[in-house]
């Protein structure tokens, strides 16, 4: 590596952690966000770490794995705080990025591979988005694309039973994060990479027979343990549910459609600036190209091969893609120095844009001094003074150092997360609604810390936000209860659905949805007692 890459590679070292950890827990949970740490923290509550429970009541739309995770995380920092399950995102983040640039590494050069890990992190859905939530999708992700890279390089070494049973093993680890799209995953890839080679007798072999079984006993073991808690007569159909809901036998094939022609844009602009590599497949000798090298043709084939799901399934999430981005890239990133070589014209203007965009990010760093908004930050000013020397230093390295442009974009969307941790974050947690739902919540459940029973009334609809955090700081489960109440149960009330006389109010907090209010309220005597 040149002198260059070396120093882009060092600093984008040193300011990794400071971009990904800042602020990291300061906003409020979502409430996909706040789902996973409730059910590890009702298994804690309940000392049932087998069946999942939500408010009380089993939870069936995802297997536990990632919730046992979630739960040692907690047990080791000892506090239920967002930032914990955030900081399980960001290890499973770099853990992925270091796994990309290992198995790369063994077919591009040490540059390359660097590049391709590093544009994983750093593409807009991962970094400004995915990276600062406490969500399942970047560790199953991971998962998965492990076991994409076990198939091929098991493959090339003939390794057949390692391939099968570490590739199930690997399933299995997957389903028990998010069920069935594991298994969607394992088949297409077999079927799609032994077919192209037409191996079928070894993808019919003993070697994929135990696989198969050893899938089937991982989980079946687990099940077995299940079925000693709860039936399993739910699990299976919601979980089948749970993965053809956002197919076109839900949405019609009008949105099918119309998702099927707007999906490519749309994804071009979530894992922007390196989704730009589309362009580099638009030249007389892409097939030829790829077919020179056969990991980077396997990285296109498994690509199509499983993309073609989320492509015709309306309602998809770009964090659902997160086990295609490295594929894309590495082809992306290969193409690309195919280009250099012969300093084609979509190379030429995909180096103007990323100059363009690093323009743009050095003139935003200037903000600061001149937005009021943004100056009740503390230190304001030398945070926007670091962002316009980094970005300078940067825009003149783009300038002299050609050969390493891409690296310093990368760098560059490291300085772009650092300026968001510290002015966007906390405009956000200043002005969100969320914030004081959260405050409210929290500090009613302060004030009924020590009541023995409460209990969400009949089919008030709350959250999965405030449940957690009223859960978290009383330390007990919150359980809806449809009857049954005896005089001085709390309850948490809707008061439009029910403005019942049974009750009288204690508090109120806020939701999210709508900007809905709650009520607590204490269960009275019975009117004939209270006259007694």
């Amino acid at each position: 590596m040149t002198r260059s890459t070396r120093i882009l590679l060092i600093l984008f070292g040193l300011l990794l952690l400071p971009a990904l950890l800042t602020n990291l827990g300061l906003m409020t949970f979502i409430d996909d966000e706040a789902i996973r740490s409730l059910v590890a923290l009702e298994m804690k509550l309940s000392g049932n770490y087998i069946a999942p429970t939500l408010n009380g009541e089993w939870y069936y739309n995802k297997p536990p794995l990632f919730n046992w995770i979630l739960l040692g995380y907690f047990n080791l920092f000892g506090v239920w705080e967002e930032w914990v399950p955030r900081l399980a995102t960001v290890v499973s983040l770099l853990g992925y990025g270091a796994t990309i640039f290992y198995f790369f590494r063994k077919h591009y050069t040490t540059r390359l591979a660097w590049i391709v890990a590093l544009s994983f992190i750093t593409c807009g859905r991962v970094l400004l988005w995915d990276s600062q939530l406490g969500l399942i999708d970047i560790t199953f992700s991971w998962v998965t694309f492990l076991s994409f890279m076990v198939v091929y390089h098991a493959y090339e070494k003939q390794r057949w039973w390692t391939l099968f049973l570490v590739s199930y093993t690997l399933a299995a680890a997957g389903f028990m994060m998010k069920g069935l799209p594991s298994v969607v995953f394992q088949g297409l890839t077999l079927l799609v990479y032994f077919g192209y080679r037409r191996a079928w007798s070894r993808f019919f072999s003993l070697a994929h027979v135990a696989g198969g079984l050893l899938f089937l006993t991982l989980l079946g073991l687990y099940y077995w343990q299940y079925s000693h808690y709860h039936t399993l007569a739910e699990i299976f159909p919601t979980l089948l549910d749970e993965s053809s809901k956002r197919t076109a036998v839900q949405y019609g094939w009008g949105d099918t459609v119309v998702h099927f022609l707007t999906f490519p844009f749309e994804m071009i602009y979530h894992f922007f600036p390196w989704s730009l590599g589309i362009l580099f497949i638009f030249h007389r000798k892409i097939w030829n190209w790829l077919r020179e090298d056969a990991f980077t043709f396997y990285l296109a084939l498994i690509f199509l091969a499983n993309i073609l799901l989320y492509w015709t399934s309306v309602g998809v999430y770009p964090r659902y893609l997160l086990m295609h981005a490295p594929l894309l890239f590495g082809v992306f990133f290969y193409l690309q120095e195919k280009h250099v070589g012969e300093w084609t014209l979509v190379y030429r203007v995909l180096e103007w844009i990323w100059g363009g965009f690093l323009g743009l990010l050095w003139v935003a760093a200037f903000l600061p001094f001149f937005w009021a908004r943004a100056q009740w930050v503390d230190g304001y000013y030398w945070k926007s003074a670091l962002l316009v020397l980094l970005l300078s230093s940067l825009l003149l390295a783009f300038w002299k150092w050609r050969t390493d442009r891409v690296l310093v974009v990368l760098v560059a969307m490291l300085v772009l997360r650092l300026g968001f941790d510290w002015f966007v974050l906390p405009d956000r947690h200043r002005e969100d609604w969320g914030t004081r739902c959260k405050e409210s919540t929290i500090q009613m459940a302060q004030q009924l810390k020590e009541a023995p029973n409460l209990y969400i009334y009949k089919n008030t609809a709350l959250q999965y936000t405030n449940s957690f955090y009223l859960t978290a700081v009383r330390q007990q489960l919150l359980e809806r209860r449809f009857e049954g109440f005896q005089p001085g149960d709390y309850i948490i009330v809707d008061p439009e659905t029910y403005p019942s006389a049974e009750w009288d109010p204690v508090g109120e907090f806020f939701m999210r949805f709508d900007k809905k209010r709650l009520q607590t309220g204490r269960i009275r005597e019975p009117v004939e007692k209270r006259e007694e």
